[in-house]
């Protein structure tokens, strides 16, 4: 333990540093502190929330072509917590070679990681929920590892929905025993949810 345990908005006001980029599962690096992933299909806006939670303008590449993050890519605060940053899954504007090396190396991360404690995954609010995530969400109960869904892109959805696409995505959660009951609602843009997100994730450091 690293001692008195910080608010949301303290740990991640703490130095962080990028730890490793890996494209495969032996590059990955020792396993440590307790990591936090983000997971989503490609184009899901998994950058821009990343860049928003850590109040960093690049932590994250933020790109508007989908498959832009290409490695399994670790980031540690203050030796307490690890995010990381999985490729996008689902389509990709790259050689279906290169996306199929990305889908084994998520999915072998995801039922495999020791120091996994939550895999938040990010599901476009404008969307909901499509066949690829319900891959994912079916890997993540047969291994039993605990997934927040974070519902992103709310800023774009017109007055009034927002309540409707919670309410949906609390009736798909209930079919999946290891997600957390009610979903997260953010905005990268406007900041909405962010402190939420942060404080769940604060109480996973050590």
């Amino acid at each position: 333990m690293n001692g008195t345990r910080l608010s949301g908005e303290q740990l991640f006001r703490q130095p962080c540093e990028f730890l490793a980029g890996a494209s495969s599962v032996e590059s990955l690096p020792p396993p440590g502190l307790p990591e936090v992933a983000f997971a989503g299909r490609s184009n899901v806006g998994k950058s821009s929330l990343v860049n928003a939670l850590t109040k960093r303008k690049s932590l994250a590449r933020v790109s508007h072509t989908p498959g832009r993050t290409q490695e399994v890519n670790f980031f540690e605060f203050a030796d307490r917590l690890r995010l990381v940053d999985l490729p996008g899954y689902g389509f990709a504007k790259v050689e279906r070679s290169k996306v199929g090396g990305w889908q084994r190396l998520i999915k072998d991360y995801l039922r495999g990681r020791v120091p996994l404690r939550r895999v938040c995954v990010l599901i476009d609010s404008r969307h909901g929920v499509k066949e690829v995530d319900r891959e994912i969400f079916a890997l993540l109960n047969q291994s039993a590892v605990p997934f927040q869904v974070v519902l992103t892109k709310i800023d774009e959805l017109k007055a009034g929905e927002l309540e409707a696409r919670i309410a949906d995505m609390v009736a798909v959660l209930k079919k999946n025993p290891a997600a957390l009951p009610t979903p997260l609602a953010v905005s990268s843009h406007r900041g909405d949810g962010m402190d939420a997100l942060r404080e769940a994730l604060a109480e996973l450091a050590v």
